[in-house]
C-alpha cells in the first residue's frame, strides 16, 4: 500500500473520535460527531472510544484498520503534541504508512475553550473533522531518513553541572570534549565557602568529580577554551574551538550539552556599592568567609532582591534567600555578639528542611525586617558608619541600622559567553536571559533543535542538587540518542521545486534552524537545498518563498486547499 500513491488508491477513510473520559465527552456530543463523520466523502468507518489513548482504543484503530480496509485513519482527540506519535506508531503496526494519519485537536480547540457552549463545540469539532477528512483523503506515503549519530559529544561548561554531564557520559562509554572558558573547573561552585542546609565544604562534592574529569580516558578537558562555531545537525555536529589566543581546535560529536552556568549580578551604584566601603554582595562575603577576612563586625545588613524581581529582572533568582540565611549563621558561629540583619521582601525556604534552616537562623539571633517594594532601603555613610533607613512593614515605622557591613542579595544572571554561545548554536535564550527549553514539561532539558540540550544554572538559578539532577537527566537524553547509533529525521520537511526557484536566499534568512542554504548548481543557476536532517517543517520558508518554489510534505498546498473548502463549505463537505 505504501507504494502507491494517493492518485492511484480510493481513499477508505476510518475516523476514531475520543470522549477523553469527560475532557471532551462532557462537552463535545460525541456520538454525534462520529455519525456526522460517517456521512463525508471517502469514509468508510467511524466510532467513538471513551480514551482512544489507552491500549484498548489503540487495539480498535488496528483491529478496524484491518477488517475494514482502511488506507487513512483520521483521530480527533487531544493535541497532536504530546499524542500524534502514539497514534501513529499504532498506524505503523497495522501495516499503513504513519502518516496516512491526521489528527484533530477537539479538546483544546473544542470542549476546554467552548465549555459553556455544548452545542457550538459540538458543531466546531464537526468542521474540524470535515477539514482532517478532506486532507485524509490527499495524504501521501513519507518516508523518514535515518541518519548515524557520533558517539561522543561536548558539554560546554565544566562547573559542578557540566562535570556532572561528562562523568555520566564517560561512564557510559561515550567520548567526551569538556570545554571550559577559565582556566580553572568547578564552576562558580568553586568560589563558595560552604553549601546550604549541610555547610558542607564545597570541595566534599567538587574534589570527586574533579578527580573523575582528570581521570577518565575519555573525557577530553579543555580549559582556556571558548567554542567559536558549530555548523551541522543532530549526530553530526562540526564544532571549532579556541584555545587560548591562538589555538583552534576541530572536532566533530554527536550531541551537544550547554553548562555554561551564569554569573552574579554586580549591582553597580545600588545602595552605594562601588562607592562605599563594607557595601559587598554575598558572593564577596563568601570569599571573606572562606579565606578568614571577616573581623567579627558589630552589625551585619542584609538586603535581600537587589536587581531582582524587578523591571528587567522580574523573576525571583531562587538561591538567595537561603544563601544568605547560611551566611549569616555562619557569621553568627563564629561571632555570637555580631548582630545581623535581612531585609527581605519574602522568604523563599522552597527546599527540603529548608524552613526548618530558616528557623534555625531565627532562633540564633538574626532579626528579619520585612520591606516593601516600593519603600526600598537607603543606604548612606556618616563618618566611618554606614547607615541603613528601611521602612518596617510590621512595626509600620522608618527604622535606621548601623551597619559595619551591608551584604547585598544579587539574583544570577546570563554572562556574555552564554549569549555568544546561543548566536553560535542558534538556540532561544528566555526573556529572562537564560537558555530557553522546547517545553517546561514535555522537553525540560531539550532545545527545539534536535540532540542539543541543557543543563544547571544555564537554563535558569537553582542550586546544587537541582543542577546535578538536570545533568544527569541531560547526560540520559544524549546518551540514548548516541546509544542507538543513529536517529530517525522528521519526514515532514521543506521541499524546493528548483526549476521555479530564483536563488533569492530570503528562505535561507528566515530559516531558523539553518536547514537551507542557496547553493550554485552549476552556470549561473543558484537554488536553495534543504537539509532534511535539520528541517524542522515549521513552513516559514514556504511562506517566504516569493515564486513558490517551496512547499511542504504532509501540508502541500493541494492539501491546504481542500481543508479551507471544507472549512468553508458546512454540511457534509
Amino acid at each position: 500500500m505504501e507504494k502507491n500513491t494517493v492518485s492511484q488508491i480510493e481513499p477508505r477513510i476510518g475516523v476514531f473520535v475520543c470522549h477523553c473520559g469527560v475532557n471532551i465527552g462532557g462537552v463535545v456530543d460525541v456520538p454525534d460527531v462520529v455519525k456526522y463523520a460517517q456521512g463525508l466523502p471517502g469514509v468508510v468507518y467511524g466510532e467513538d472510544n471513551m480514551y482512544t489513548c489507552s491500549e484498548e482504543g489503540l487495539s480498535k484503530i488496528k483491529k478496524a484498520i484491518g477488517e475494514h480496509a482502511l488506507n487513512r485513519v483520521v483521530v480527533a482527540s487531544c493535541t497532536p503534541r504530546t499524542h500524534e506519535p502514539l497514534f501513529r506508531s499504532a498506524v505503523a503496526d497495522s501495516g499503513l504508512n504513519p502518516y496516512l494519519m491526521e489528527m484533530v485537536n477537539i479538546r483544546e480547540q473544542c470542549s476546554w475553550v467552548h465549555s459553556h457552549e455544548s452545542e457550538k463545540a459540538t458543531e466546531k469539532a464537526k468542521d474540524l473533522v470535515r477539514m482532517a477528512v478532506a486532507k485524509a483523503s490527499l495524504l501521501e506515503p513519507q518516508k523518514e531518513a535515518e541518519m548515524p549519530v557520533a558517539d561522543s559529544a561536548l558539554v560546554v561548561g565544566a562547573g559542578i553541572a557540566g562535570m556532572t554531564t561528562a562523568v555520566s557520559l564517560a561512564k557510559q562509554g561515550f567520548g567526551v570534549y569538556l570545554v571550559e572558558k577559565e582556566s580553572e573547573i568547578g564552576g562558580l561552585a568553586r568560589r563558595l565557602n560552604s553549601l546550604y542546609p549541610t555547610m558542607s565544604d564545597p570541595n566534599e562534592v567538587l574534589g570527586p568529580l574533579t578527580e573523575q574529569v582528570k581521570s577518565l580516558r575519555n573525557i577530553h578537558l579543555l580549559t582556556s577554551t571558548k567554542v567559536t562555531d558549530v555548523k551541522g545537525y543532530v549526530g553530526n555536529f562540526d564544532v571549532t574551538a579556541l584555545r587560548g589566543k591562538a589555538e583552534e581546535l576541530k572536532f566533530n560529536v554527536g550531541t551537544i550539552i550547554v553548562a555554561t552556568g551564569a554569573e552574579a549580578y554586580k549591582p553597580e551604584e545600588r545602595y552605594g556599592y562601588g562607592r562605599y566601603t563594607g557595601v559587598i554582595t554575598q558572593l564577596e562575603l563568601e570569599r571573606m568567609l572562606k579565606e578568614g577576612e571577616l573581623d567579627s563586625p558589630k552589625s551585619v545588613v542584609m538586603i535581600q532582591c537587589v536587581g531582582s524581581r524587578e523591571e528587567g529582572r522580574p523573576y525571583c533568582s531562587r538561591i538567595c534567600c537561603m544563601n544568605a540565611i547560611k551566611n549569616a549563621l555562619i557569621i553568627k558561629e563564629r561571632s555570637p555578639e555580631t548582630q545581623v540583619y535581612m531585609l527581605y521582601r519574602d522568604i523563599q525556604a522552597y527546599g527540603k528542611n529548608y524552613e526548618e534552616y530558616y528557623t534555625n537562623a531565627r532562633e540564633s539571633g538574626v532579626v528579619f525586617i520585612l520591606y516593601d517594594k516600593d519603600k526600598k532601603p537607603e543606604v548612606s555613610r556618616s563618618g566611618r558608619k554606614l547607615k541603613v533607613s528601611v521602612f518596617n512593614v510590621f512595626m509600620h515605622q522608618q527604622v535606621t541600622l548601623d551597619a559595619d557591613l551591608v551584604v547585598l542579595s544579587t539574583p544570577l544572571v546570563q554572562h556574555e559567553e552564554g549569549r555568544n554561545l546561543a548566536r553560535i548554536l542558534r538556540v532561544p535564550l528566555g526573556p529572562d536571559g537564560f537558555f530557553m527549553e522546547a517545553h517546561a514539561k514535555l522537553r525540560p532539558i531539550d532545545f527545539a533543535t534536535d540532540g542539543i540540550y541543557v543543563c544547571g544554572t544555564a537554563q535558569s538559578p537553582k542550586n546544587i542538587p537541582e543542577s546535578i539532577a538536570q545533568a544527569y537527566g541531560a547526560a540520559s537524553r544524549a546518551g540514548i540518542l548516541m546509544a542507538a547509533g543513529k536517529v530517525t529525521a522528521e519526514a515532514i520537511t521543506a521541499m524546493v521545486d528548483e526549476e521555479i526557484c530564483r536563488g533569492c536566499g530570503r528562505c535561507e534568512e528566515a530559516c531558523e534552524f539553518n536547514a537551507i542554504t542557496v547553493e550554485d548548481t552549476g552556470g549561473s543557476k543558484l537554488t536553495a537545498k534543504v537539509r532534511e536532517a535539520v528541517c524542522k517543517g515549521c513552513g516559514v520558508c514556504s511562506v517566504t518563498c516569493p515564486t513558490g518554489a517551496i512547499t511542504m510534505r504532509h501540508f502541500t498546498n493541494k492539501q491546504i486547499n481542500a481543508m479551507l473548502k471544507a472549512a468553508l463549505a458546512p454540511g457534509r463537505g
